[in-house]
């Protein structure tokens, strides 16, 4: 379909709005039910009603969908197709009947809702559920475990099967969301496995892979081989069934799912889901092409599907409807799931628009301390220029993972390469910026920074050392491609024949030099600000036995084995003291950039050793002083302590880690090769004792219906915040107001209630007035906080309409007009457009209040910068600029020449930009030039062409006006150099035009040849039938003629001699399947 008919274009435009309201998909009552679906240009929309999920074919999917009960939708003005169904649909089915006309012809489809909540197996079906029922007992009482603040977490990522497929887990529930219920179960040497492990080890957020419905395992045939790690999304809204304990029972998933989040939540761990909003598995049959064509997807100029995602689609997330697709999703999976986070997959194909959308609006409608992070890449080039790359986060209420980081301490993904913990030279200072939680890098703040070693991708850290450290010949690792072995092996061979801990010999784990390695790794990762992220099993020095991208390899290969535990048992328990450690005290955990640079001070930067002090109560911490230090050398280290005279706790060392002190020290210490050290010196005596309840940001009047996050702040005698502290929340009249011991709260009724709060002893009320607030006044701002608009460019406006409180009211509808749109012209969203010069008043109006803003539109005559970067050793391969301030938000820029040793690249801004940022970069945040960021002041400059000029490793940056008698060439300089630029993409856009034709030309050949080769074989199969037939009758005619009469024993012989000859159709089928078998090879 989305060949024949495509909205790409026709929805696309600035003054397209989004379906207001939050009701698409099923809404579900005993009554009636009501169906939603956005189908806009439609030729008529039915629901089907079913009353079983069809009939499944061996590949577990259902082809016929025709048999339902088919009732037409009526189209309101948004495009949403909607019908009310009488009487109680629970346990029926459900899909939607699309017919789209394109000119004389109609084509129609069955497809499932985009929305759908529950599905038949495999997906091929939309549920009708009574959500209510697949709540597990207690769930409403089920309270996310406290969290404070972003950098108080630990997160562990964690794949369902993997958990507990092993069968030395010993769980009733292998690979299911169950098995996450299941309490009290030991290894053969005592060590807890599971659930118990997890609260044990001390971790605080589970971090899940997808749990959505994805395509890539039959939920109606699981096996051991049937593994992947869920990328390839279909039903973004509904469980994968292949968890589940029955995937033909629609609830079932949703209930156990739900038992595995109360699960972890009353062992005081939080869970993060996984979320794949940049691709889909696939567009033809995908959730979102059938249904609208071409509008959920991203396309080139040339029309086709943008391929940043590496698997040929893209979702354009920039899209009003997409973006509100993914926020309603990710809303449902908070509430109904009470998921407590969200890890994005390949962030940077998500505009940063959207990300901060999704961050204010989760935090605002949900819970303020919903985590957000994703990766800050894409997998190839994409039409994107909202990229969300790492510096975009900044301040956005979101977390990038942080690969410079993770590079810095490992070296590459799969490769032989080094890094700190491995060997490689020149580290140290990667290390220092990544243990400063990177906020003099990319990050505004340490919490923007996810600290991370490994994840699923890549080799995971233990087969990575092997191979960077010499060891993979000795283990016997292979080499392996989506998920099956080199050599011609099984899986199970390859496993049998690798001996991931060889090296090992019987000895104690600790004294072996990979062991140390692994440990030093996690020592820098959970001492380091920021939030840090555990890959499974690392605690347990897990293998994959060499496959580093596992993504659909079986169980054997992924699945954690709790027998490690047994086996290294010490290097858990020093995981497990490295994060009591970090969770124990609070310097390791500093807020704000401003406190690391108050508190902590790098020492030592050299020789394979990193030192750094966390000074004077650092973030409130009891210890006074902490000295860090992480030798990554071969050699033992001697340290100078800070002050003299003084006696140093020591706390960690090589062998272990944890809060007790395990010795003392004074003046030096002696740092072990490959180990890691901490010590403080004084630590206050005196007990914290809650002295202050205090309310954080109450508002005195809300409306009915509103949900509100109390919070209440205790400090201790000295002033200290005490996060520990245990707060309660009560309201006088629960007709009015509800509260949940989190502090969330709902309003229901109206009038005055008194809020209170209590922690032991003390108390502290104050009074909440609920009641339906009306707009006073509204506020009016614009992105940038710059009063400019162009002619033929945009800019958003902002309203917030206040009651007479000064309370905001966000829910408000407002209306959005110009005064003149000859001049400008704004849309219901607020985006203004210049038409022509002039000056315009936009205004805003909300019952019956008023807000104005007056615009000058003028002409665009951009300023022309010339930036020359000036480097000393003369390479400038990988160098690049990251400029923001230029009203077009912050990006990339690339040189555009290199000539007589200087790199420069012309930039235009708009006329009254007057300070422009910038920082000069290898690559993508691989290195900086310097680590501060840099300014030019354009205000106290005139001129149209201004030349700035940069040198490597200076801060200082020079700005002039270019000479008059310069501009022409440097004019047709730049000209030139743009002409050959875009010559050379047309080139290569052109030579990937021409690769997609032939590759999408020898595909079609491909699949004609295996037609051709299917109808072959077809043929044979029918000859020989007919041969054998035709045998048979021949055989049975001469045993007749055999028992009439024996008197003719040649003509037998001969009709056996013929019998046994092929026919000449028989010999063509012969000559046909070798031709088959000759194009198969080729």
């Amino acid at each position: 379909m989305a060949d024949m008919l495509s909205f790409n274009d026709t929805l696309d435009c600035p003054d397209f709005e989004a379906y207001p309201y939050g009701d698409l998909g099923l809404t579900f009552s005993p009554q009636y039910c009501t169906f939603k679906v956005w189908v806009p240009g439609a030729e008529k929309v039915r629901v089907v009603i079913y009353e079983d999920e069809g009939e499944y074919d061996s590949a577990g999917r259902v082809k016929d969908h025709s048999g339902g009960r088919e009732l037409t939708m009526e189209e309101d003005e948004y495009g949403v197709w909607s019908i009310v169904v009488p009487g109680d649909l629970e346990g029926h089915y459900y899909m939607y009947h699309i017919t789209y006309k394109i000119g004389e012809h109609e084509n129609s489809r069955y497809v499932v809702d985009p929305y759908a909540k529950a599905a038949s197996a495999n997906g091929q079906r939309g549920a009708i559920v009574n959500m209510r029922r697949t709540d597990p007992e207690g769930w409403e009482n089920d309270m996310r475990p406290p969290l404070r603040h972003p950098v108080d977490s630990v997160l562990y990522e964690l794949h369902v099967r993997d958990f507990s497929a092993s069968q030395d887990a010993k769980m009733n529930h292998s690979g299911q969301y169950l098995a996450f219920t299941e309490k009290g179960i030991r290894t053969r040497g005592g060590q807890k496995v599971g659930i118990d492990h997890l609260q044990e080890l001390g971790i605080t957020h589970v971090h899940l892979l997808p749990v959505y419905d994805f395509c890539t395992v039959n939920e109606c045939d699981v096996t051991p081989e049937a593994y992947n790690w869920g990328y390839d999304p279909q039903n973004y809204n509904v469980p994968e069934g292949s968890y589940s304990s029955n995937p033909h029972n629609p609830e079932a998933r949703i209930r156990e799912l739900k038992k595995l989040v109360q699960s972890l939540h009353a062992h005081g761990i939080r869970v993060v889901v996984d979320v794949v909003f940049n691709h889909t598995f696939s567009v033809e049959d995908g959730p979102f092409d059938p249904v609208v064509p071409g509008y959920f997807y991203r396309f080139n100029k040339y029309g086709q599907l943008s391929n940043g995602s590496g698997v040929g689609n893209e979702l354009a997330t920039e899209r009003p409807m997409v973006r509100k697709y993914i926020l309603d999703s990710l809303l449902y999976w908070a509430e109904e799931y009470h998921v407590d986070g969200f890890r994005f997959d390949l962030m940077g194909l998500i505009d940063t628009t959207t990300m901060r959308t999704i961050a204010s609006v989760l935090h605002e409608k949900v819970d303020p301390s919903i985590l957000i992070y994703g990766e800050p890449w894409t997998a190839l080039d994409s039409p994107l220029r909202e990229l969300t790359l790492k510096g975009s986060q900044q301040g956005g209420g979101f977390s990038v993972f942080n690969d410079n980081f993770r590079n810095a301490i490992k070296g590459d993904g799969d490769g032989w390469g080094t890094g700190f913990i491995s060997g490689a030279p020149d580290k140290e200072g990667s290390i220092a910026q990544g243990l400063r939680g990177s906020v003099h890098d990319f990050a505004a703040e340490p919490a923007e920074s996810i600290n991370y070693v490994t994840a699923h991708d890549n080799l995971i850290l233990w087969d990575k050392l092997i191979k960077s450290r010499g060891y993979w010949e000795q283990t016997g690792f292979l080499s392996f491609d989506n998920g099956k072995p080199s050599q011609g092996m099984t899986v199970a061979q390859a496993v049998e024949v690798s001996k991931p801990y060889a090296m090992l010999k019987g000895e104690d784990p600790l004294d072996h030099d990979l062991v140390k390695r692994q440990l030093l790794a996690y020592s820098i990762l959970l001492t380091a600000q920021g939030v840090p992220f555990i890959s499974a099993g690392d605690e347990m020095l897990r293998s994959k036995f060499g496959d580093h991208n596992s993504y659909r390899s079986p169980d054997l290969i992924n699945a954690i084995r709790w027998t490690n535990k047994d086996r290294f048992h010490a290097v858990n328990d020093y995981m497990r003291g490295l994060i009591d450690l970090r969770r124990s005290h609070r310097a390791f955990r500093l807020k704000t950039r401003h406190d690391i640079e108050k508190h902590m001070d790098v020492f030592r930067m050299h020789g394979g050793v990193v030192g750094f002090t966390l000074n004077d109560h650092a973030g409130g911490d009891l210890w006074k002083t902490i000295v860090v230090v992480h030798n990554a050398s071969e050699s033992e280290q001697t340290i100078e302590l800070p002050a003299r005279g003084r006696p140093w706790k020591i706390v960690v060392d090589g062998r272990r880690a944890g809060t007790r002190a395990l010795g003392e020290a004074a003046d030096f210490v002696r740092v072990p090769a490959l180990s890691s050290m901490v010590l403080y010196d004084e630590e206050d005596d005196y007990v914290p004792e809650a002295a202050l309840l205090e309310w954080e940001n109450m508002p005195g009047v809300v409306q009915p219906g509103e949900k509100l996050f109390l919070r209440a702040t205790v400090r201790d005698q000295r002033g200290r915040r005490m996060p520990e502290a245990e707060v309660s929340y009560h309201s006088s009249d629960p007709e009015k107001i509800i509260i949940r011991r989190d502090g969330s709260a709902w309003t229901i009724g109206m009038g005055r209630a008194l809020i209170t709060a209590v922690c032991g002893d003390m108390r502290s009320s104050t009074a909440l007035l609920i009641e339906r607030r009306t707009i006073h006044q509204i506020g009016i701002s614009i992105e940038d906080g710059v009063r400019r608009l162009y002619v033929g460019r945009s800019l958003k406006l902002s309203a917030e309409p206040k009651d007479p409180f000064g309370n905001p009211m966000s829910a408000s509808r407002l209306e959005w007009r110009s005064s003149d749109v000859g001049i400008a012209t704004v849309n219901q969203a607020g985006r203004v457009t210049g038409m022509r010069p002039g000056r315009a008043v936009i205004s805003v109006f909300g019952e019956g209040v008023q807000a104005q803003l007056a615009l000058e539109v003028r002409e665009y005559t951009p300023r022309r910068l010339i930036l020359e970067y000036e480097r000393e050793d003369g390479d400038y391969a990988g160098w690049n600029l990251w400029v923001w301030g230029a009203a077009f938000g912050s990006r990339r820029v690339d040189f555009a020449d290199v000539s007589n040793g200087v790199a420069d690249v012309l930039l235009e801004v708009a006329p009254d930009v007057l300070s422009l940022g910038f920082i000069v970069r290898h690559e993508e945040w691989e290195k900086k030039d310097i680590a501060a960021d840099r300014y030019i002041d354009l205000g106290a400059i005139t001129g149209d062409w201004v030349r700035i000029r940069i040198r490597s490793g200076e801060f200082r940056v020079s700005a002039e006006a270019l000479a008059e008698a310069d501009i022409p060439a440097q004019q047709e300089r730049f000209a030139r150099l743009e002409q050959e630029a875009a010559e050379r993409a047309a080139a290569e856009e052109e030579a990937a035009r021409i690769a997609e034709e032939e590759k999408a030309r020898h595909q079609e050949a491909s699949d004609a040849e295996e037609a051709a080769v299917t109808d072959a074989q077809t043929a044979d199969s029918a000859a020989e039938t007919s041969a054998e037939s035709e045998g048979a009758a021949e055989l049975a005619a001469a045993e007749d003629v055999w028992l009439e009469t024996s008197r003719e024993p040649q003509a037998e012989q001969g009709t056996a001699n013929e019998s046994s000859a092929p026919s000449d159709r028989e010999a063509v089928h012969i000559q046909d399947d070798g031709e088959a078998s000759k194009r198969e090879e080729e």
